[in-house]
């Protein structure tokens, strides 16, 4: 399994263990990628997944540029775009929106709650 699938995963349980629950992981769009989407008490979590075997080419949280968070922030408006096509119900329970970064270096995650 890939580094990044691997650490993608490790974060989806990470959240489910902290009692949210994981409602998309992967999901694309035109405008871009959301690697693990989640929600609680109406908080819709978007999480960028960095994985890093080491620092060399500089740590994962370094690799969340500006123009990558626009990309994340386009994509989730997409996302909800989707939700409020489809008529689904989350659409109506989501009171804000979090964007969280997961650096994951070797095996040691990282979590950012509400990075940018």
């Amino acid at each position: 399994m890939a580094r990044g699938q691997w650490a993608e995963q490790h974060v989806a349980r990470w959240y489910q263990q902290h009692g949210y629950l994981i409602i998309a992981c992967n999901w694309r769009s035109k405008r871009g990628e959301l690697d693990v989407v989640a929600t609680l008490c109406g908080v819709l979590v978007v999480c960028e997944v960095k994985a890093r075997a080491t620092n060399a080419m500089g740590t994962p949280a370094e690799a969340v540029t500006v123009a990558k968070q626009l990309k994340i922030r386009r994509a989730t408006a997409d996302y909800r775009q989707a939700l409020r096509e489809a008529n689904d119900p989350l659409v109506h329970q989501v009171q804000c929106v979090r964007f969280d970064v997961a650096c994951v270096l070797g095996t040691q995650l990282d979590m950012l709650l509400d990075a940018f």
